[in-house]
């Protein structure tokens, strides 16, 4: 008898426990950066579990507003080269992952940027989406995703495209004709209407898909 209560004592001692550290009493605080695209050349958000929404700015000021706490926080430094990077940084201990992850809202990065200004343009997460509005960038664009789609409307780009995604669709349209590409895919688990590799244009075309669709569709301006 005695050895019952003391197992349900430990079991309700544990359940106890595990609830006040599934417990946030840490709140996240919204926050907002802001650079003048005229010392940016290029920018590189390198996050994990974090949905990525990019859309035109209304001045020529590159926004970014995201969330954070004391435990889940982000590095925001720009080099010598005029390059912005933003990269996750997690102070959690183990009994933090106890009752799953934060809200959506609070796992969301919203980047707003000038149209065509920007010569690179590199974005990686996992376990969410990158989604990005009709836009332009001088150079080149890094997409990827592990665990999430990557979805965009029109893209210009002066040189080249790259999308890498796992477990996630890509779809989206970018501005000219097959012709314009050298087109290099590589689709495992999944269907694509890209055509064949080929090299026949300057710009270059890169896609990599595994266990997701790949959609794309090309558009004169």
């Amino acid at each position: 008898m005695k050895k019952k209560i003391s197992l349900a004592l430990c079991l309700v001692l544990g359940c106890t426990f595990l609830s006040a550290c599934s417990d946030n009493s840490d709140p996240f605080v919204q926050k907002e950066y802001t650079a003048d695209v005229s010392q940016i050349e290029e920018i590189n958000i390198d996050v994990r579990d974090r949905q990525i929404e990019v859309s035109p700015s209304k001045d020529d000021q590159i926004h970014i507003s995201y969330y954070e706490n004391s435990k889940e926080t982000y590095t925001i430094t720009v080099s010598d080269e005029n390059g912005l990077t933003m990269t996750s940084v997690s102070n959690k201990n183990w009994t933090d992952y106890i009752g799953g992850n934060s809200a959506a809202e609070y796992r969301k990065i919203s980047l707003q940027i000038p149209d065509a200004r920007l010569v690179t343009l590199t974005l990686s997460t996992t376990n969410e989406d990158i989604s990005l509005s009709s836009l332009a960038v001088t150079g080149r664009i890094n997409l990827s995703s592990n665990g999430g789609n990557i979805g965009f409307g029109s893209l210009a780009v002066g040189n080249a495209l790259y999308l890498t995604a796992k477990n996630g669709d890509i779809s989206g349209t970018i501005i000219g004709s097959p012709d314009d590409f050298a087109i290099q895919s590589e689709i495992k688990k999944g269907e694509s209407n890209l055509p064949g590799d080929h090299d026949r244009g300057e710009k270059t075309l890169n896609v990599s898909s595994n266990n997701g669709d790949v959609h794309i569709a090309f558009a004169n301006e």
